[in-house]
């Protein structure tokens, strides 16, 4: 049986029963869940037991948060688990990914992919199209200077699709641009909400 801590924000699980959702959940979301598709780990305090998660239609307005017994929990791939996978497609997005692999692999740090293209390197179902965004993981649980987080996110942005790229910190999650910027505070997304910090690798700031 899976641990709620070792369930991390954007792995994907199985196991998720329609009758598990509320009962004013759409139809969609029960067609989802019906034909056995993962939902997405989200950041959240939730009871004892239960993991908060998100469901993802067809369509980009189709997004559903819920929660999801621990103890269903069929399967689980993090986002770094996707990276032996072969795209069913050849897009713009999967190409970038193969493009900056070097890269990334030589940072030192274990990284993943998240978003559309991820969801279609697990489950092999369309999600990812010609303009989508690449969404990409970065677990930095040591610092990344700022002074390595620029020249890094120059080199995503000549990239032949828009790159997001997130840093996985021990307060929360850190976008790439938002470091790699000129202010002094940034935003981590954490459990309990949106934070400023100065630092979010400072451990008074992530106990």
């Amino acid at each position: 049986m899976y641990q709620p801590e070792d369930l991390l924000p954007h792995d994907l699980l199985w196991g998720m029963r329609a009758e598990q959702l509320p009962a004013d959940a759409p139809a969609w979301a029960v067609a989802v869940l019906a034909a056995g598709q993962p939902v997405v780990v989200r950041r959240a305090r939730v009871a004892s037991g239960l993991v908060a998660v998100g469901l993802r239609g067809a369509t980009r307005d189709q997004r559903l948060a819920a929660l999801m017994p621990v103890e269903v929990i069929a399967h689980r791939l993090a986002p770094e688990d996707l990276l032996g996978r072969q795209a069913s497609e050849e897009l713009p997005v999967f190409r970038v990914l193969a493009e900056l692999r070097p890269l990334l692999d030589a940072l030192g740090h274990v990284w993943g992919v998240t978003g559309s293209a991820g969801f279609q390197l697990a489950t092999g179902l369309p999600t990812a199209h010609p303009d989508s965004d690449l969404d990409l993981l970065l677990r930095t649980e040591r610092p990344l200077p700022r002074s390595e987080a620029r020249p890094l996110l120059q080199l995503l942005e000549g990239s032949a699709c828009r790159v997001d790229l997130q840093l996985e910190t021990p307060l929360g999650g850190l976008a790439l641009r938002e470091w790699a910027g000129t202010s002094s505070r940034v935003l981590v997304k954490t459990a309990d909400g949106p934070r400023l910090v100065d630092d979010p690798w400072h451990a008074e700031q992530a106990a």
